[in-house]
């Protein structure tokens, strides 16, 4: 029987309707909530709405999510519902992943109607075999989420794409996984090593599928704001959305000369003027 179409991926198409690409598809653009953790901290529902009246379509949660109760992740569910946006993806510890901890992960993702379970780091995994042991881990959930309709995907950061013996890490990723784990693409941190995020793009055709929208400059690192760094952002919107099989995009702020809201809503700002 085919699916009736949800209320929940009703609102998911009406809400991305505004940020189409030259072919039309509907590109969400959300905000990874780490950017607002502070606020976050001391009100969920209120940061929620403040970022949803920005104009965010999405949100990404962060790895305290993971203790939340069932109840808490239906109040959650309500509220999105509620605002007209969605939680495409969550950010997660590698416990979320791992046998004893990805059932929680898959109830609370389900709940709040989040179809990928990012692994947000890896950490210092070690030498080849060590991240042949990461992508292990994820392709085992990719087998676990895959009946259900979710999937799994990894998040970089500068480690990743640093080479240690002739090879990088998400290199060893990439090539050990199944091409149903997402490559969540870090663009600051990419950057910020020298490494050319368009190129890893076309690399890896139809992976990357979720671009955290994070900027750098030598000058102010991670704090710099959307567009005020190196990131060649036409040309990446062009490699994701040709090829990339980009399916939403998340700004992402580590902080910044203004306050965490207000620093939210500038990023919007230059998104929508870059991306147009």
């Amino acid at each position: 029987m085919k699916p009736e179409l949800s209320r929940r991926s009703f609102l998911a198409l009406t809400a991305a309707a505004p940020m189409l690409t030259a072919a039309g598809k509907s590109i969400p653009v959300g905000l990874e909530l780490y950017s607002v953790r502070d606020e976050l901290k001391k009100d969920l529902s209120g940061t929620v709405r403040a970022v949803a009246k920005m104009g965010y379509q999405d949100v990404e949660f962060f790895s305290p999510y993971y203790d939340w109760t069932l109840d808490q992740a239906k109040d959650v569910r309500k509220l999105l519902d509620e605002l007209g946006i969605t939680c495409l993806s969550t950010h997660n510890d590698s416990k979320a992943l791992e046998p004893d901890g990805i059932q929680r992960a898959i109830d609370l993702n389900s709940t709040i109607d989040s179809k990928y379970i990012v692994l947000a780091s890896a950490g210092h995994a070690g030498g080849a075999d060590g991240w042949k042991r990461v992508a292990d881990t994820l392709n085992q959930a990719s087998e676990r989420l895959k009946p259900l309709g979710m999937a799994t995907g990894y998040h970089n950061h500068e480690t990743e794409f640093k080479v240690v013996n002739g090879q990088r890490p998400i290199e060893i990723i990439a090539a050990n996984t199944s091409k149903d784990v997402m490559l969540q693409l870090d663009v600051g941190t990419c950057v910020e090593v020298g490494s050319d995020p368009v190129a890893w793009i076309e690399k890896n055709p139809g992976r990357i599928r979720s671009i955290h929208c994070k900027e750098w400059s030598p000058e102010n690192g991670y704090k710099a704001l959307f567009a005020e760094g190196t990131a060649p952002w036409k040309k990446i919107f062009a490699a994701a959305e040709s090829v990339g099989g980009v399916e939403f995009y998340l700004v992402e702020q580590e902080g910044s000369r203004f306050s965490e809201l207000e620093t939210a809503q500038r990023c919007l700002a230059s998104f929508k003027k870059v991306h147009g």
